[in-house]
């Protein structure tokens, strides 16, 4: 199936007062309609630095697209004009912020801040985008959507900001949804409510989605295709189902391994834990970035960067020295 989204070579700069570095690096995967692919990998990877990127919110020049292309309908939005983006953003792409209280006006009600993108992208009147907001809430199981329309974002719980996050960005049902962690900071109980609340709706209006997550367990649940970063780059990419049962490049053999299990009654039994820290982006090794952590490193590891390429059909991965697959 063709990708509605296809990201080619993507590279993001970030330049301070003493230096410029590779914030993502020559990125290259694609999304369909009714998938969702999970970005996964550990703070600092480039995760949100490449929702950012696909939705042009850099904040140039500090961080700006150095290379690459953004393709979405025939519209390379890595180099389409302000003007074509105002008609794609909250419209044929929706985003759902990490942090619903930065990403919600605190001086302006909740609800008309969702109409305000009906009558924008969807010229409706003010009866009409109050009635499909209402509507919107009741489906993202807000409670008492009527009353709930006028309340200020403060005067909601950190699960309900989030359902009206969910209900902004699926407002004008896009082809492409951007959910950028969004069960952080949320109780375990209220995380399966919106997952299975994000679950429902993005299957009901068939986008094409990206998941950015460091959670596992969400991935297992949601995702249909997994890709993980790590320091920039994608390492391995994969079926949620292959990865979890044969994972290839040694990092996400270590990430998965690290996941608590349920052991017999008296068992104890130490996790294991990647060693090390991940490296500095503008300090890191001429050759894999993971290297200094592997326990599978060799000298070539050292000197040369693993390209990312099919180690079998439809896994693809960055080693020189991949994990054996199960027989």
């Amino acid at each position: 199936m063709k990708p509605l989204l296809s990201i080619e070579g993507l590279t993001v700069e970030l330049s301070t007062r003493d230096r410029t570095f590779e914030a993502v690096s020559d990125l290259t995967f694609g999304v369909s309609r009714n998938e969702v692919l999970a970005l996964v990998g550990e703070s600092g990877s480039g995760k949100s630095m490449t929702a950012m990127a696909i939705m042009r919110l850099l904040p140039e020049p500090v961080a700006e697209i150095a290379s690459g292309r953004i393709m979405f309908d025939g519209i390379d939005l890595a180099s389409a004009g302000e003007a074509s983006l105002r008609g794609i953003r909250g419209n044929r792409i929706g985003l759902i912020f990490q942090e619903p209280m930065t990403s919600l006006n605190p001086s302006i009600r909740v609800g008309p801040q969702v109409a305000e993108v009906l009558r924008l992208h969807k010229g409706l009147d003010a009866d009409a985008a109050r009635h499909r907001v209402e509507e919107l809430f009741e489906q993202v199981r807000i409670p008492d959507p009527r009353r709930r329309y006028d309340d200020y974002p403060h005067q909601m719980s950190g699960g309900m900001r989030q359902r009206v996050v969910i209900a902004l960005a699926l407002a004008c049902d896009p082809d492409v949804l951007i959910a950028d962690e969004p069960t952080t900071a949320l109780d375990v109980t209220t995380q399966a409510q919106i997952l299975e609340t994000f679950r429902d709706l993005q299957a009901s209006v068939g986008a094409a989605t990206i998941l950015i997550t460091h959670d596992l367990a969400v991935v297992a649940e949601t995702a249909d295709r997994v890709a993980v970063m790590y320091a920039g780059r994608i390492v391995e990419e994969t079926t949620t189902e292959r990865l979890f049962a044969a994972p290839r490049h040694p990092y996400t053999h270590g990430l998965l391994g690290s996941i608590p299990h349920v052991a017999e009654a008296g068992a104890r039994e130490r996790l294991p834990e990647i060693e090390g820290t991940v490296p500095a982006l503008w300090a890191l090794p001429p050759g894999c970035a993971f290297a200094p952590r592997c326990p599978r490193a060799g000298e070539r590891c050292a000197t040369e960067r693993p390209p990312l390429a099919d180690i079998e059909p439809g896994h693809r991965a960055a080693c020189w020295y991949p994990v054996e697959a199960a027989a």
